[in-house]
């Protein structure tokens, strides 16, 4: 933290953590952000420009054709369309305040506002997990059990599934939420990190955090690994009935329909498990801040790229909504 603490003093010459106490607790955080790119602010500002309009406007036009679509109204479209609303809503927590720290500066935040943050970041990284798994058992049913699929996969099933994703995303981080919001922070209260997130936050706490990280590693390890595992064993299944279509062309077709949610899968996941399953609260702002990139910045641009390059659907109704529409 010396390290650190010397580049903030340097940043901040004439910053006095007292005046951001009452009765000595901190009542506001400050975002540090990238700290070895602090002279390229407005380079930063131009790129996560770009990546969030990028973001928005591709996952935005994804959501409106499956909504706009009759042809795009099926289980998997559907889950589609939840991953893109979910990135949106992803990107929209964290990049604006980025945004305004690169262009004007404003690097601080309220107590209230950064628990906020960590909640709704938290809560929409566990939602996907388990959006993901829901999407590869569609995908499993779909390939293993065509003929059952229609009877399994109905209208109201998937509508459950997809709900029973996201309330368990943002209940299961409630009990983060309340375990940090009982911790003291006294100072200091600069955050090295792009956002509010639990490891760096735990790293402030003016006191022992030794059960908020058992329990974030905990509970980051059984969203994760339980649902990366479930990820895993359906797709293994796939593999296997992929492998028993004796025709060249029925293979790569059949694939083809999972190709992208496998591919969505792996810039997700692994990221995402070196940052949360860890045994300590040690953490590294360079190199944690590249990696947590992957994942909040990437990810959801990367989606509808992948859904729209490789999905003749998705092609198909932005070109037939175009001509409707221009």
């Amino acid at each position: 933290m010396g390290v650190y603490q010397q580049k903030v003093n340097r940043e901040y010459p004439d910053y006095d953590n007292s005046s951001n106490l009452i009765h000595g607790l901190v009542t506001e955080f400050i975002i540090f952000g990238f700290p070895s790119l602090q002279r390229y602010q407005i380079l930063l500002f131009c790129v996560f420009l770009c990546i969030y309009i990028f973001s928005i406007s591709g996952n935005g036009i994804i959501f409106f054709l499956v909504a706009l679509d009759h042809r795009l109204q099926t289980p998997m479209y559907f889950f589609v369309s939840n991953l893109s609303f979910l990135d949106m809503s992803y990107t929209t927590v964290t990049i604006p305040k980025m945004l305004a720290k690169f262009s004007m500066n404003l690097d601080s935040i309220s107590y209230t506002s950064c628990f906020l943050q960590m909640y709704f970041f938290l809560s929409l990284a566990a939602t996907e997990c388990f959006l993901l798994s829901v999407m590869a058992y569609d995908r499993y049913v779909a390939i293993c059990s065509p003929l059952h699929y229609p009877t399994i996969m109905t209208k109201r099933f998937y509508i459950l599934l997809s709900a029973a994703a996201w309330l368990s995303g943002f209940m299961i981080i409630l009990g983060l939420l309340i375990l940090a919001l009982k911790l003291p922070f006294c100072g200091p209260n600069v955050i090295h990190h792009y956002y509010c997130d639990h490891p760096p936050l735990l790293q402030l706490a003016c006191a022992d955090t030794s059960f908020n990280v058992v329990v974030g590693s905990s509970m980051g390890a059984f969203i994760i690994l339980i649902s990366f595992t479930f990820i895993v064993v359906s797709y293994i299944k796939i593999i296997i009935t992929i492998l028993k279509i004796a025709s060249h062309d029925g293979r790569k077709k059949t694939f083809s329909t999972c190709a992208s949610h496998f591919a969505v899968v792996n810039v997700f996941y692994l990221p995402l498990i070196f940052m949360y399953i860890r045994p300590t609260a040690s953490y590294s702002s360079d190199v944690d801040s590249l990696v947590a990139m992957c994942y909040t910045v990437l990810t959801p641009m990367m989606n509808p790229i992948i859904y729209s390059l490789r999905n003749k659907d998705i092609k198909d109704s932005f070109k037939k909504n175009i001509k409707r529409w221009f």
